[in-house]
């Protein structure tokens, strides 16, 4: 991916006037927008995108590139593969909305990006089950309790959650049609779950596309830090779409590529040795395993919060 060099010399105060009274008429365009946030999210795009184009002073050239890169975007993009989810999560466009709509309240788990692999088709599991269904990997046991900000557990509360295997691909990254690495179930009568999964390892996002040339020019790794994806749902509580992260992975430091680590999601991953009795007493043949605990605080709806929170 190359660019060409736009000007640097500022316009003159004709010039500004001419580039000004464009992005004016095309804001005025959607004065008679009858749906109000639309015509709000129209105008501010509009101000927005001109006034880039206006500081970069962007090229024609530069102008066709992009609109190469999006096309190019919309022809790899299916439905097992979301490119423009990829554009957003580099941009850090992902996380941005997800730290719009998910405001800090108490003690509520914080939220994270939601990924392009999340599917509606996960089996259910008893607590203790596997999610693994065949995926390959380190055999991993997660367990926690979910609770309200006022610390009242959530019974029944729905949780999904899957990840990728140790080759670093989700099932629908494969064309077999498998489910693997994914799973729900439901938290029992006091809040608590658990379930046997995979220890999370690295892996990079899908970088044969253009957003993998995008991410190669300018020097940043595709790689994501190792995580697991919780979804938690329950009435009167705030959806929840959050991972956790492996404490002392590298490329934390690193950086992970979607942007979506936070402090409070960095969790210990136990080691255990072969022949450790494991907490359910499964039988892993002598296999190394891990464990770690994820208890989860789900926010109130907006319209649960109490007053004392607005």
């Amino acid at each position: 991916m190359t660019t060409t060099t736009g000007t640097s010399m500022a316009p003159d105060p004709v010039q500004v006037a001419v580039e000004q009274e464009l992005t004016d008429t095309v804001v005025a365009s959607f004065k008679n927008t009858p749906d109000e946030r639309l015509k709000t999210l129209m105008e501010s795009l509009t101000r927005h995108l001109h006034s880039f184009i206006r500081e970069v002073r962007l090229t024609e050239e530069e102008w066709d590139a992009a609109i190469n890169f999006l096309t190019a975007c919309g022809h790899i993009t299916d439905d097992k593969r979301q490119e423009f989810i990829l554009l957003s999560d580099i941009f850090g466009a992902s996380m941005q909305t997800v730290a719009v709509n998910n405001p800090t309240h108490g003690n509520a788990t914080e939220a994270t990006v939601f990924g392009p692999f999340f599917t509606e088709d996960a089996p259910e599991i008893p607590n203790g089950g596997d999610i693994a269904g065949g995926a390959t990997g380190q055999p991993c046991w997660v367990e926690g309790t979910i609770t309200t900000t006022e610390g009242k557990p959530v019974p029944g509360a729905r949780i999904e959650v899957w990840e990728a295997d140790d080759e670093g691909f989700y099932d629908a990254q494969y064309s077999d049609g498998r489910i693997a690495g994914r799973a729900h179930l439901f938290a029992d009568e006091n809040g608590q779950y658990s379930f046997w999964g995979l220890t999370p390892t690295p892996y990079p996002i899908p970088h044969d596309g253009p957003v993998g040339k995008l991410l190669a020019a300018v020097n940043r790794s595709p790689v994501r830090a190792s995580h697991l994806h919780f979804m938690v749902t329950a009435p009167g509580q705030r959806t929840l779409v959050t991972h956790i992260f492996v404490d002392g992975d590298p490329q934390i430091a690193i950086g992970d590529s979607v942007f979506g680590v936070k402090d409070s999601l960095i969790k210990k991953f136990i080691e255990q040795k072969p022949g450790t009795p494991t907490p359910n007493s499964r039988d892993l043949a002598g296999q190394p395993w891990a464990r770690t605990r994820f208890d989860i605080v789900l926010a109130p709806e907006a319209g649960n919060i109490p007053k004392s929170h607005d």
